[in-house]
């Protein structure tokens, strides 16, 4: 996007600073580090030597993955919708509410997002992710660290907690997975935006099977099958943009092959709450929510 610097913050959130991230050679990735809302009038002024201590004061950390379109802030104009929502994007909402809910938020934009270098590629995401995940780990002494995804980003999720597990033995602390998909072919088949092109001969070879040959995959569907982690899934049943179902199917996926159950939850949230695809963050009892699936006070 043009005319945006996504090097202040400040400018939409409060307790909230800048920073960067070589996550290999020649890619580097911006990221904004929101502290607790109870460290609020502590932070003013802080350096991010300040913030980066900070991480070790005990508080959950959470490792944002946003979606498809835009950057960590989103431009106000994607981020239209009624009432208060068109005033702040979905994004920065998520940031004020866990912030406020005393979460530490470390949001990046991936590489060829935003101000991050690099080109976008699903193979590519991970080594951004973990690199961010071991700086965290680096300097969060004993709190949690857990992932969220939306959207695009909830096979971000999944695809970066199954690799830290398989390669590294290592589970996240929790995996929040908001409005998400099974994998990239189905979601790509119930978008909005190829109604139009299903009942057309050549539909999946030429719009599906596309996606394969760009080896873009994204099994979140295959992902939850060997993770073992606290993983909880939300789903607007208003979702005009991946359908509620998806998010039950790979709920079940999941609930079918843990051991523990209990470590699996499903919410959906009524279609008269309005909060579509986009706007689950604007939900007051979110935060708690949350903490409740993770037993936090």
């Amino acid at each position: 996007p043009f005319f945006m610097d996504l090097r202040q913050p400040e400018l939409l959130l409060n307790n909230t600073i800048s920073l960067y991230l070589t996550t290999e050679p020649g890619v580097r990735v911006g990221i904004w580090h929101t502290v607790p809302g109870s460290r609020g009038a502590e932070a003013r002024g802080k350096d991010q030597r300040w913030y980066e201590e900070a991480l070790a004061d005990t508080h959950p950390v959470i490792i944002y993955l946003h979606g498809n379109g835009g950057t960590r802030r989103v431009p106000v104009s994607a981020a239209a919708g009624p009432g208060p929502r068109a005033a702040a994007s979905h994004r920065v909402q998520f940031l004020k509410a866990m912030g406020a809910a005393d979460f530490h938020i470390l949001a990046l934009d991936y590489r060829g997002y935003g101000d991050s270098s690099g080109h976008p590629t699903e193979s590519g995401f991970p080594t951004d992710v973990l690199a961010l995940y071991d700086w965290a780990k680096a300097r969060s002494g004993n709190s949690s660290i857990l992932f969220w995804g939306h959207s695009l980003g909830t096979g971000i999720a999944t695809n970066v907690a199954r690799k830290l597990q398989e390669d590294r033995g290592v589970q996240v602390d929790a995996v929040v997975l908001e409005s998400p998909y099974t994998n990239i072919r189905e979601a790509a088949a119930h978008i909005p935006i190829t109604k139009i092109y299903r009942q057309f001969p050549g539909f999946e070879y030429l719009i599906l099977d596309s996606l394969a040959l760009g080896n873009m995959f994204f099994h979140s569907d295959e992902n939850v099958k060997v993770l073992a982690c606290p993983l909880l899934i939300l789903h607007a049943e208003d979702d005009a943009v991946l359908p509620p179902h998806l998010g039950r199917k790979l709920f079940e996926t999941a609930r079918s092959a843990y051991k523990d159950k209990t470590k699996v939850k499903f919410i959906t949230f009524p279609e008269k709450l309005g909060l579509g695809h986009d706007y689950i963050s604007f939900n007051p009892e979110l935060p708690t929510l949350v903490k409740d699936f993770l037993n936090i006070k």
